[in-house]
């Protein structure tokens, strides 16, 4: 496995949860479950490729400017979060603004699996795609565990 289908599996899971949390109502159960299990592991994910895939891409020259729009489009992302978090969840806002976080995920994730990773392919050798993997597991592990 390399560093690009890591990466598209966890965006495999975010699209399954943010379906799965899309289908519940209120302040229930399930949408408590779901988002417990989404917001830590969307966090975790965005920290973790921050720290081992796009900080490869800032230091190339070619792929700069597409790494830095994508690492503020996690800042964005995770403005949302956090306001999702402090919003009372049985409240017709949450779930828009959920929705609106899960569309921008949606753009972010497909623009990385079209554009970024074009792109990365042409600075980030074979090998170093696959290294960067355990790199990545190390730190979505370590954030994971920070923010429990």
């Amino acid at each position: 496995m390399n560093i690009y289908e890591r990466i598209v599996q966890d965006h495999d899971k975010h699209r399954e949860l943010a379906a799965q949390i899309m289908k519940t109502e209120g302040n229930s159960e399930e949408r408590n479950e779901l988002w417990q299990q989404f917001k830590p592991e969307a966090v975790a994910h965005a920290n973790a490729e921050e720290q081992t895939f796009y900080a490869e891409l800032i230091e190339a020259r070619k792929s700069q400017e597409q790494a830095r729009h994508s690492v503020h489009e996690h800042k964005e992302a995770d403005d949302l979060i956090q306001e999702l978090d402090e919003m009372d969840m049985s409240s017709s806002g949450w779930i828009q603004k959920f929705e609106k976080l899960k569309d921008e995920l949606e753009h972010h994730m497909a623009e990385e699996e079209n554009d970024v990773f074009e792109i990365a392919r042409k600075v980030i050798s074979e090998d170093l795609a696959d290294d960067l993997v355990d790199k990545f597991e190390k730190r979505k592990r370590s954030e994971i565990s920070e923010n429990a």
